[in-house]
């Protein structure tokens, strides 16, 4: 036995360090080790500890004028990654995206948070094809519109509890943290939106699969040598700080998860049976919703329609978390926003009221649901309400990065109008990888860039929209007005229609009647963890929090 141990010790101790010397093999052989960039404060860490705090350091810009828009930045142990701000290069690598698959560690990371291995957010090639295909009829323009009255309803639900909080406070003027609760009101519109779930979360904080999202999203986090460590050394993931609490909160949304298959599947087949396109009872829709669909999937007898019940469980997670963490992100950052520009508050709150005022000078006959279809086709037009939008989700997207690992040697193509250069000061036609690079895609940072949208990019000015995006910025591969929030490609925000009447709805019922400050004292920052959240700078141990002072506005 004892023969048997120091024999088999050498094994393990090669096979843990093998990945390990892979990498450095791979790192050595790297053609972006003759790119320029920020010198390496640490051989362990590189850059990655300063880069942890990109959103309020303007780091990437800083590099950007001092390196071009295509340069190296050092990873763990001074691996060199690509970073890349160039429209054409990254044109190249979202047109090629299944060559350019989100690198495993990241998908790792999603998949413990909430996603799964089998979720649109991880899978990659054929699965994540067939997957996007099954899951689009729940997210067209008519299906997205038909859901309407339950953004409507979590809206005013919303506007009832601030509302009534203001006028109780002594001064009519009460404070509350805005991303708790709209986190909670976006959370609730996805559950019966995509699932037929109600979370009820509004009026009850105590909901099990509620409290299961909050543990995994609820905190700003440090950043931690450990946690660099687990990523290319697995078996140390078993040690991470909060495994049980995460452990649990898996188990909770796996249950409630099954809990939905069951209830939807019985109400498919009925429906299949019977050749009904709607029932009673909890009022859901049996048609283009993203369980139904899911479900369907799963009876499929088609293999390109097929999903198995893990892959069905693993959007459910997926799209409860994204689908509301994303939009309320983005929404919060928008009433931060217009808290630091009363004016723009100020001018769109009469641009909110018109909507109203019009709508009841032309049709005072309308009632009911067909007011309600009429004032969503008016507030969806509304001019300065899509500015404001689309300035928010230009200065504050709530996914600031992507991560992509190269799959084949290539030459990623760059503008042939910029001046980069190499090591030796040779101009740059293109950018040689081999497979294994990783290259990093700084969203917010190209969302936010001088050189692409004008000395006054780092402002938030929704009047800009007024007029067309910079050429420079047309340039741009987006999905979305000119920038990267949503993507582009394969990996697009499959989705970003369904977020963009949420957020407006929610910012038409919530501004035409409330007024938002902020206590000139409070410096809010932001931090990352995978989604991008605010917190009070001089109270980083109370976690994510952006406490607003609402306050009741008159009548006009």
């Amino acid at each position: 036995m004892s023969l048997f141990i120091l024999l088999l010790c050498p094994v393990l101790l090669l096979c843990l360090l093998s990945g390990f010397l892979r990498l450095l093999l791979r790192q050595a052989l790297s053609p972006l080790k003759n790119l320029r960039g920020p010198n390496s404060p640490s051989f362990w860490m590189g850059n990655l500890r300063e880069m942890h705090d990109q959103e309020n350091n303007n780091l990437i810009a800083d590099w950007e004028s001092a390196y071009g828009s295509t340069f190296v930045y050092r990873g763990f142990i001074g691996g060199c990654r690509l970073m890349t701000t160039d429209p054409v290069a990254i044109a190249h690598i979202l047109a090629n995206a299944y060559d350019y698959p989100k690198p495993d560690f990241v998908r790792d990371s999603l998949a413990t948070m909430v996603a799964g291995d089998q979720g649109l957010l991880t899978a990659e090639g054929d699965a994540h094809r067939r997957q996007r295909k099954i899951l689009s009829p729940a997210f067209s323009s008519s299906h997205i519109k038909s859901l309407s009255p339950i953004f409507w309803d979590k809206a005013n639900k919303l506007r009832e509890i601030w509302l009534d909080t203001s006028d109780h406070a002594e001064t009519k003027c009460a404070r509350v943290d805005a991303l708790g609760w709209i986190s909670r009101a976006t959370l609730d519109a996805m559950g019966l939106a995509g699932f037929g779930y109600n979370f009820n979360s509004l009026l009850d904080d105590k909901n099990e699969l509620a409290q299961a999202f909050g543990v995994i999203f609820s905190t700003a986090r440090k950043f931690r040598v450990m946690t660099i460590l687990q990523v290319w050394f697995p078996f140390l993931r078993r040690f991470r700080r909060n495994n049980a609490v995460m452990a649990q909160a898996h188990q909770t949304m796996r249950r409630i998860g099954l809990g939905l298959i069951e209830e939807r599947s019985r109400a498919v087949i009925e429906e299949q049976a019977q050749k009904c396109g709607a029932i009673q009872g909890d009022k859901t829709i049996l048609g283009r919703d993203i369980l139904s669909v899911l479900i369907r999937s799963n009876i499929a007898t088609s293999a390109d329609q097929n999903m198995s019940v893990d892959e069905v469980l693993c959007q459910i997670s997926t799209f409860m978390a994204a689908g509301h963490e994303t939009t309320s992100s983005a929404l919060t950052w928008c009433l931060y926003a217009l808290v630091q520009n009363p004016l723009a508050q100020s001018q769109l709150r009469t641009a909110l009221r018109d909507i109203e005022c019009d709508l009841r000078s032309e049709c005072p006959e309308l009632a009911g649901s067909e007011y309600l279809e009429m004032l969503t086709e008016r507030v969806s037009k509304c001019e300065y309400l899509d500015w404001v939008i689309r300035e928010t989700l230009r200065l504050h997207a709530p996914i600031t990065s992507t991560m992509r690992v190269c799959m084949r040697d290539d030459q990623i193509p760059v503008d042939s109008d910029a001046l980069n250069v190499d090591k030796n000061g040779r101009r740059l036609y293109g950018i040689r990888v081999k497979k294994w690079d990783i290259i990093t895609i700084p969203i917010q940072a190209i969302n936010k860039s001088t050189a692409l949208w004008g000395e006054d990019a780092r402002a938030f000015k929704p009047e800009r929209w007024a007029r067309p995006p910079p050429n420079a910025a047309k340039a741009i591969p987006a999905l979305y007005s000119h920038m990267l929030t949503f993507l582009n490609g394969n990996h697009a925000c499959i989705g970003y229609k369904f977020a963009l009447l949420e957020m407006k709805i929610f910012l038409y019922t919530l501004v035409k009647d409330l007024e938002f400050r902020m206590h000139p004292s409070l410096v809010i920052e932001k931090r990352v963890n995978v989604v991008t959240r605010p917190f009070v700078k001089s109270a980083p141990e109370l976690g994510n929090q952006l406490p607003l002072d609402i306050q009741r506005v008159p009548a006009r």
